[in-house]
């Protein structure tokens, strides 16, 4: 499966579709209790990643929210 991953290509070994958890085992995806996913422009639920699937053509996104500042 080709997808677009933080702006880049990957490619994901295996059938589709896959559940947004699975993806982030596959990409060893780091920290991933704190990881905000976005798939194809949609921020997904944390409660929903086993169910939410992804196919090959999306684009995903793995996002870090840091607080900090004055």
């Amino acid at each position: 499966m080709n997808l677009t991953v933080n702006g880049k290509p990957a490619t994901i070994d295996g059938e589709t579709p896959v559940s947004i958890t699975i993806l982030l085992k596959a990409l060893q995806v780091e920290q991933r209790e704190y990881v905000t996913v976005e798939v194809n422009g949609d921020i997904m639920d944390r409660g929903e990643f086993e169910a939410t699937t992804v196919k090959d053509g999306d684009s995903v996104e793995f996002l870090y929210f840091m607080g900090g500042g004055r």
